[in-house]
């Protein structure tokens, strides 16, 4: 292990983990694992690429050095990123399996019991054929998971980076917020909310924000596709942040024109689910503990609207397609999962359907303590009401948001011109360009 200083955390967070990982290696008395899971070699080692569509993984032997198996292009990432002092880099021409297999062979572990992540996403049937009818000597097995078990409580380290996501989260969703009136794009409010993420020192999410305005916010997982937003409409606003890719994630409503009594009921039922979470939620509970605790209380509404998900999901390291670890550990009902402390959920008692038409949400990412549960955020829950004439808003200044507990340095300096118009504007210390 190459010890240096440049990467997401000190080494010893990485030397703990590898040492963690292989204390369960042991368990299952395994010799060696492949893992091909893109979150989960960033969590070992630091690589990140938005180039995993090719295969690439990272082989951990119980006592031997690690090594990885990348295409060609990528060993600038290992390099660049890692402690890993060994890799058997492909050429775009080449075998990416074979490599493997050439590998395994070559530091003596072809005709080992070797563990192989199944289910990722990213070893797909076809490779994990071909690996099994070339690598006939060894003995195949399953190990999905044995690098989650880690993952899924966060150390303080991971909990402090978290709020580095945190602050970039609420500075989009407050420059979303900022960007939402009549006359406005769904596109716009997109717009606004991604320049205010990155504005504030946040990376390209595994997910761009989710943008819906009446009654396409009835559409799951739906996002702008241009519609223009009309008076007294509602705006559905769901932003992850993200830092290192690590992830924090919040949903908001706004509402244009007069708060409808349905309306007012959804925002008190998901306040009241969200305050029950952070007075009851604490280590020793099930996650179906929480997520019957939340249902119970949106069912509990005479506005039409339900719970259509689970109540919430795990959240922290995350690549495309999604942001969240819900594969990990959901809140749903008859899972039996106990909470501990260090677990970090983004808790979402959103209600679909109000008034048969409207979806609307209010969310929190939190994490778990030794006696409860904290929010990574301050930014208010209440729906932003706003007069159907609210001017069209031009810029956001990044120290109007609330800093997080952690206080992570400011950005000193932004500039983001978009026209000749703004440019000089736009380079005003402490100012960032959302809507045009």
């Amino acid at each position: 292990m190459i010890k240096r200083d440049d990467m997401t955390f000190p080494a010893e967070e990485y030397e703990r983990r590898l040492g963690d990982l292989r204390a369960r290696i042991a368990e299952r008395h395994l010799d060696a694992v492949v893992i091909s899971d893109p979150e989960n070699i960033m969590y070992l080692t630091d690589y990140q690429t938005t180039g995993y569509s090719f295969f690439q993984a990272l082989v951990v032997p119980l006592e031997k050095e690690p090594f990885m198996i990348t295409r060609a292009l990528e060993e600038s990432n290992v390099i660049a990123r890692t402690w890993v002092e060994v890799t058997r880099p492909y050429p775009d021409t080449g075998d990416a399996i074979q490599m493997l297999v050439d590998a395994l062979r070559e530091f003596g572990l072809s005709n080992k019991r070797i563990g192989y992540e199944r289910n990722s996403y990213f070893f797909p049937a076809y490779h994990q054929d071909v690996i099994r009818t070339t690598l006939k000597d060894g003995k195949l097995l399953d190990c999905f998971g044995i690098v989650e078990e880690g993952r899924v409580c966060k150390s303080a380290v991971e909990i402090e980076l978290m709020k580095k996501a945190a602050f970039a989260t609420e500075a989009g969703m407050a420059a979303g917020i900022a960007a939402c009136h009549a006359g406005a794009t769904e596109n716009e409010i997109g717009a606004a909310i991604s320049a205010g993420m990155f504005c504030a020192g946040g990376e390209p999410p595994a997910v761009m924000p989710y943008v819906t305005s009446g009654p396409r916010t009835m559409i799951g997982h739906a996002t702008w596709e241009g519609r223009v937003i009309q008076p007294n409409e509602h705006i559905f606003l769901e932003v992850g942040g993200c830092y290192r890719r690590y992830h924090t994630a919040m949903m908001r409503t706004v509402v244009l024109g007069e708060l409808t009594d349905s309306m007012y009921k959804a925002q008190e039922t998901m306040k009241q689910a969200l305050n029950a979470v952070h007075r009851m939620v604490q280590p020793g509970m099930t996650v179906s503990d929480v997520d019957n605790m939340v249902r119970n209380i949106i069912t509990d509404n005479d506005i039409g609207a339900r719970l259509i998900t689970r109540s919430g999901y795990s959240i922290g390291i995350a690549f495309p397609p999604s942001w969240d670890e819900g594969y990990i550990v959901s809140l749903k009902q008859g899972e039996s999962t106990v909470l501990k402390e260090g677990m970090t959920f983004h808790v979402i008692p959103w209600m679909w359907g109000v008034d048969g038409d409207k979806t609307c949400g209010i969310s929190d990412t939190i994490y778990i303590t030794d006696d409860g549960c904290r929010s990574f955020f301050d930014m208010d829950r209440d729906f932003s009401v706003k007069p159907n004439d609210a001017e069209k808003p031009q810029l956001i200044g990044i120290n109007d948001i609330k800093m997080p507990k952690s206080e992570p340095t400011k950005p000193e300096s932004i500039e983001l011109p978009t026209s000749k118009e703004n440019t000089k504007s736009a380079k005003k210390k402490g100012e960032c360009y959302v809507n045009s």
